[in-house]
């Protein structure tokens, strides 16, 4: 079997209920190569989230997608992510949260960005569902990032690019994309945003307080980690 070119990284610490639709979502892209592999790495869950990633990718992996768990005791998202591409076979890296999942086209519209010449870029995020209000919110952060030229959350990378820069600050808990993305620019590297396509996250968080109190939390911490405050306080 070749080579993956690209490869699809979800770290997830607790989310036994949510894994299986992100790990779904990437072997439900549209022209699926054999050359696509997701990694799951499980990173500090007290739940059953690699053995429902294991069970996931056995049924997956009769498509075209490959598969691999890793378990890792110790929680932090930028470790989880740089252990995923530490074991990443593809040149194309994609950086997915595990409560989310990739449009149908957006892996098709990564590579072509690749081969346009494109080294790194932010991808849209939209909410997942049909709330309005959700969609709204997300709408906001959206034109936020780009109003300020701060667009993060989750990304795409080459491997070279990525290992180039060392990876994700593994002090941050949160805008480590955001970190990664601007250590880029100051590299040199044009780094994009791909808006064509999107990733559908959760808006669990949203709904986390009372009258939807949980909106302005979310937004005062996208806030302050894009400004570089509290990137190391847990998320």
């Amino acid at each position: 079997m070749p080579e993956p070119v690209l490869s699809v990284i979800i770290p997830a610490k607790d989310e036994v209920e949510l894994i299986g639709a992100a790990m779904a979502s990437v072997a439900g892209q549209q022209d699926l190569p054999s050359t696509t592999e997701v990694i799951v790495v499980s990173n500090g869950s007290g739940d059953a989230t690699a053995e429902t990633a294991r069970d996931v990718g056995a049924r997956l992996e009769r498509t075209n997608l490959a598969v691999i768990v890793i378990e890792e005791a110790a929680p932090g998202i930028a470790r989880a992510k740089n252990l995923g591409a530490a074991r990443a076979h593809g040149d194309l890296l994609v950086f997915m949260d595990a409560d989310s999942r990739m449009s149908p086209g957006l892996a098709r519209a990564v590579a072509a960005r690749a081969r346009a010449g494109e080294r790194a870029a932010s991808i849209r995020i939209v909410a997942d569902g049909t709330d309005a209000i959700d969609h709204a919110f997300f709408w906001v952060i959206e034109n936020g990032k780009r109003l300020f030229g701060m667009r993060a959350n989750m990304s795409w990378m080459r491997r070279d690019l990525f290992e180039q820069l060392g990876g994700f600050d593994e002090t941050l808990n949160h805008a480590e994309d955001l970190d990664l993305l601007v250590r880029a620019k100051r590299a040199g590297v044009r780094v994009g945003h791909l808006r064509a396509e999107y990733i559908a996250t959760s808006p669990r968080r949203l709904h986390a307080r009372p009258a939807r109190l949980g909106m302005f939390v979310m937004f005062g911490r996208w806030a302050m980690g894009s400004f570089g405050f509290r990137r190391r306080r847990p998320y």
